[in-house]
């Protein structure tokens, strides 16, 4: 027992020290300024990383307005100059701050989207994923809506590009049902994109503002089947059956009766 655990502590400290081994073969035959601008590199994204995220923070907690740098600084422990040695003002970094939102809502929507069959199937989880969003980051929504796309500043940004992206998705699964003939080819497709985020936006607002709650799952239904199906009313086979006759007798009247051939006239 005691030689296999002599052979076990061995084999431990030989795999304790590999990685190190191995760093210090690396550093040698790295170039010392090749090194420094690597270690300066990732210096500072995570640097930028922190005060993005100390941002979102107080930016959620106390609105855009009554947000001071330093006290996104005073969080991760630095001066209000090192803040600014990244980020130009206040106003940058919330658009960075919803920039990163953006980029993290992307995700893996096109590995989840290739995983779905039928383009309604596909339209409504494009509808849930952005419905959770709103539920499960409300204050930046409201950062969203109520600093910045109101603003000049807002478009031809690279936050509206990523915004335009975002919606684009839904565009294009619209335009595949339509080649699917599955929607209708005769409707803008910038017109029902507009329906579903501007329908989004309105359902959502009063969760956004801390009124009630918010039931994505049948929004979503709701909002795709207002979308998908119209809202013309639902009628039973004996409705339709009814209404066919109803039609028929209707054509019927509107056919020219035939002329009955003309008397000769008499002579007298």
């Amino acid at each position: 027992m005691a030689a296999r655990g002599h052979r076990m502590s061995k084999t431990l400290a030989q795999r304790k020290y590999v990685p190190a081994q191995a760093t210090a073969e690396l550093a040698r035959s790295t170039p010392p300024r090749v090194a420094r601008l690597a270690s300066s590199r990732l210096g500072r994204e995570q640097r930028v990383d922190d005060i993005l995220r100390a941002a979102r923070d107080v930016f959620c907690e106390k609105g855009y307005g009554h947000t001071a740098v330093a006290e996104i600084a005073a969080r991760i422990g630095v001066v209000e100059g090192t803040v600014y040695k990244y980020f130009d003002s206040k106003r940058e970094l919330l658009l960075k701050v919803l920039e990163r939102w953006y980029e993290d809502m992307f995700g893996d929507y096109a590995r989840d989207l290739a995983g779905v069959e039928g383009a309604r199937a596909r339209l409504r989880l494009l509808v849930w994923r952005h419905l959770r969003s709103i539920r499960d980051y409300p204050l930046l929504c409201r950062l969203m809506f109520r600093e910045v796309r109101g603003e000049q500043d807002y478009h031809g940004s690279d936050l509206h590009t990523l915004n335009r992206r975002y919606t684009q998705l839904l565009i294009d699964v619209i335009a595949d049902g339509v080649k699917a003939h599955e929607f209708r080819d005769d409707l803008p497709l910038w017109l029902l994109r507009d329906m579903v985020y501007g329908g989004i936006e309105h359902t959502t607002w009063n969760f956004l503002c801390g009124r009630g709650v918010l039931d994505i799952d049948r929004v979503a239904d709701d909002l795709v089947a207002v979308l998908c199906d119209g809202i013309g009313a639902r009628r039973t086979a004996d409705e339709l059956r009814l209404e066919a006759r109803r039609l028929s007798r209707i054509a019927d009247r509107m056919q020219p009766s035939p002329r009955s051939p003309r008397k000769p006239a008499s002579r007298t």
